[in-house]
């Protein structure tokens, strides 16, 4: 064989090498987004949780330069949705939202799966508990709703949106907190649990001020305290919890991740365009439509706020867990 033989045989058995190592999955994450990225919403489509995705998505794709796309993957209280988000290849084209059960599902057994799983992207806003009664109920603050829950032990109903959820949580750990012993009364979802409060067949709610906004209009509900760090944009002059001296804040909250060991700079990037789509005059907007609040977190305070989270709710949901009541 002549030398020019061998060389054109070695230089085709070098690129059949560097064919088959791009096959292998590697990418090149200098050149980082090429193609279609997927966004798993755990939650069914039209749901709060997949507008702000689809909004998010659609700022990114503006960033990105590539189609960002949504997909719903329901089941699990939203564990199916985010374990395929876990268990997808870390290269950035599978991302995924995920709320505050992420820091919930281990806790009440319903799956295997904390942020530790997880890449932190970003946070995008916070939802806070709040306790909500009718309007002529005959205590007009929550030092009063108090002292009234203590006078009357296990009779003061609060509605919420389901056992196990954020809401029942919220419930469990205000009473825990103030030390008072309530029944809760679970619902298919806040907005059933809104219309029982208003209809007089519960004394409280703790679902969002977003969700009682209606009531809140027409006059037939007030809202006593919420459970966030500053007072929410939709009733500005009421209390927090914390103000007050109690020693909690519970909010649902939603935000962004990636698979575990996603390539630092692939993170780089999304993390970037997500920022921009976070901080976009048309989320901003979106969120102030739907009475939640703008939270912003770039990805390792996010991680670091939902290890918290899964902290508080490791130790708070043992201590909390009781059955509700029948609705």
């Amino acid at each position: 064989m002549t030398n020019k033989l061998v060389s054109a045989f070695m230089v085709t058995f070098l690129l059949f090498l560097a064919a088959c190592g791009n096959e292998s999955g590697e990418e090149n994450t200098a050149d980082y987004p090429e193609k279609q990225i997927e966004v798993v919403v755990p939650f069914a489509a039209g749901g709060a949780s997949d507008l702000v995705s689809r909004t998010i998505a659609s700022e990114m794709e503006e960033e990105l330069d590539v189609p960002v796309v949504i997909t719903n993957r329901t089941g699990g209280s939203g564990a199916n949705g985010m374990y395929s988000v876990r268990d997808a290849q870390a290269d950035g084209y599978t991302i995924g939202y995920v709320p505050v059960e992420l820091a919930m599902l281990e806790s009440l057994d319903l799956a295997d799966i904390s942020p530790n799983d997880f890449e932190g992207i970003g946070q995008l806003m916070t939802i806070p508990a709040a306790i909500t009664v009718p309007v002529d109920a005959p205590y007009d603050t929550i030092e009063e709703f108090i002292v009234f829950a203590q006078e009357n032990p296990g009779e003061v109903t609060i509605g919420n949106s389901g056992t196990g959820s954020i809401w029942h949580i919220a419930a469990a750990a205000f009473a825990d907190e103030v030390e008072i012993d309530v029944q809760y009364v679970p619902y298919e979802g806040a907005a059933p649990a809104v219309t029982a409060l208003m209809g007089g067949h519960i004394d409280a709610v703790s679902v969002s001020p977003s969700e009682v906004i209606s009531g809140l209009n027409s006059d037939d509900l007030k809202v006593l305290a919420v459970m966030s760090e500053e007072p929410d944009a939709n009733v500005p002059d009421v209390p927090t919890l914390q103000e007050l001296g109690y020693d909690i804040n519970l909010s649902g909250w939603g935000g962004f991740v990636a698979p575990k060991d996603t390539p630092e700079e692939v993170l780089d990037t999304l993390r970037e365009a997500f920022e921009a789509a976070a901080t976009s005059d048309t989320f901003i907007q979106l969120l102030d439509e739907r009475g939640m609040n703008a939270d912003y977190k770039p990805g390792d305070e996010f991680m670091e706020f939902s290890m918290e989270q899964y902290d508080f709710f490791t130790d708070l949901i043992p201590q909390v867990e009781v059955e509700d009541e029948e609705s």
